[in-house]
């Protein structure tokens, strides 16, 4: 019997107000882009399987989060539940790259028990005329708190399906390697339809660039 997904992972998509968070998820999942794009109200929620290796694909559940301060606490409760997170910035907006510390150390105080494998996102980089922050200071911040570094565009449809996928791969080795665990009562992490294809006993290789938050 074939999987139709062997795991469910949580995704957490954060950062500021306006960095593109809705466009990047709605390009990953939905195949477009839209010009305008109404300010996300609280919570909304989008799914897509990804196919990581030939045969194993997983299925992806992602929470796209309001950045306005007055939805913060709506948006604090998924933080739990997450096994994954996209943390965006716009490059041609300094102060959302300021702000990416604060939302790390947000996300570190509401994850506990648990914890988020990150990926650092500079959003909009069609935009290069308008660059803010370069890119060697973003990879330099994102080695600082051990996650990785990429660059994307929902309008031109840069590193979008990358740094989606890339993130999935990477929670699927911890998880595969035991490092991450599903648990009674959590929702980051669920078994697929057929067991046993995965096992923690199996070697693969580390990555020194995950965040584990």
């Amino acid at each position: 019997m074939e999987a139709i997904w062997l795991y469910q992972f949580r995704l957490i998509v954060i950062g500021d107000s306006t960095v593109g968070k809705s466009c990047l998820i709605r390009r990953f999942t939905e195949g477009r882009f839209a010009q305008v794009s109404d300010p996300t109200v609280g919570v909304d929620f989008f799914s897509r399987l990804v196919e990581i290796e030939p045969g194993k694909r997983i299925k992806l559940q992602i929470w796209d989060t309001a950045g306005q301060e007055r939805f913060r606490s709506i948006t604090r409760a998924y933080y739990r539940n997450s096994v994954g997170g996209l943390l965006l910035f716009d490059i041609t907006n300094r102060r959302s790259f300021q702000n990416v510390h604060e939302w790390l150390e947000e996300a570190r105080s509401h994850v506990q028990p648990h914890s988020i494998v990150f990926i650092l996102v500079g959003h909009k980089c069609d935009l290069e005329p308008q660059r803010q922050v370069s890119q060697q200071e973003a990879e330099k911040l994102a080695s600082a708190y051990g996650m990785r570094y990429i660059e994307t565009s929902a309008r031109d449809a840069i590193n979008v399906e990358r740094a989606f996928t890339e993130l999935t791969r990477d929670i699927f080795e911890l998880v595969r390697s035991g490092d991450i665990t599903m648990q009674e009562g959590w929702e980051g992490v669920k078994s697929g339809f057929v067991p046993n294809v995965v096992h923690s006993s199996e070697e693969v290789p580390k990555s020194d660039r995950r965040c584990l938050c």
